[in-house]
């Protein structure tokens, strides 16, 4: 028999009081979730079923989707596939599996992070927050361009005066964040909600080090960078 959608009716969502959804179809998972974040200061709506997901998103549109990776009615990766897109909310998945194969998948098709169970009310907090942190998304071509350094986002690849730049894959994530917002200051706080969520802000020279090895890899001259320049005591922001 179907289960009509929840909604905790405690009060409206609002600015203060965001809207998440949580799509799972354990009912004591999702009672006790629902409980829990409602008293983190939560508008929580609640879904056993892709479909029950599907009846919500029509009159509701949440700031943040919770989605199990394994649901009665379909796998959540794909509805994750389904929803992503620029004007839909952020999804961070949940999931038993662990293995790094689903948790990149997830990633890469869209998802804006990956927990696993067992976890703590306070970890999946501090994520859901990080998330709503970050700016919203524009649409971005598939490659962004300054100066002779090109990023293909698609490919994961930058090159510089056409020759391939070897980066890591959180230099690659760095360098994309900062190119989707050419000519913009991001801050600190966002490239470590981003890249590192759970890092201390007082202790990032972990985003300095990146920075200095983008430098090195994409300037003319690293010790007076053209194009990736700090904002003292805000951020960094990629010239064009």
């Amino acid at each position: 028999m179907s289960v009509a959608p929840s909604i905790e009716h405690t009060s409206a969502p609002s600015e203060e009081r965001p809207a998440l959804l949580v799509v799972d179809d354990e009912v004591s998972y999702r009672d006790a979730l629902s409980v829990g974040l409602t008293h983190e200061g939560f508008y929580v709506l609640t879904a056993g079923s892709i479909g029950e997901a599907r009846q919500i998103l029509l009159t509701v549109t949440p700031r943040l989707v919770l989605l199990d990776v394994m649901l009665p009615d379909g796998s959540g990766i794909d509805y994750c596939r389904e929803i992503a897109g620029v004007s839909a909310p952020p999804v961070i998945m949940v999931s038993a599996r662990s293995s790094e194969v689903d948790i990149v998948l997830g990633l890469e098709i869209g998802a804006a992070d990956y927990v696993t169970k067992p976890y703590r009310l306070r970890e999946l907090v501090a994520r859901i927050r990080a998330v709503l942190r970050r700016p919203p998304q524009s649409p971005q071509p598939e490659v962004i361009s300054f100066g002779d350094v090109a990023i293909d986002l698609v490919k994961r690849r930058v090159t510089r005066a056409a020759q391939v730049v070897e980066l890591s894959r959180k230099e690659f994530d760095l360098l994309a964040l900062l190119g989707t917002h050419l000519g913009d200051v991001v801050t600190r706080e966002v490239c470590l909600d981003t890249l590192w969520w759970g890092l201390d802000l007082a202790d990032s020279r972990t985003l300095d080090t990146h920075v200095k090895r983008l430098r090195q890899k994409i300037e003319a001259v690293p010790a007076t960078p053209r194009h990736l320049v700090t904002v003292r005591g805000v951020g960094f922001r990629l010239d064009p």
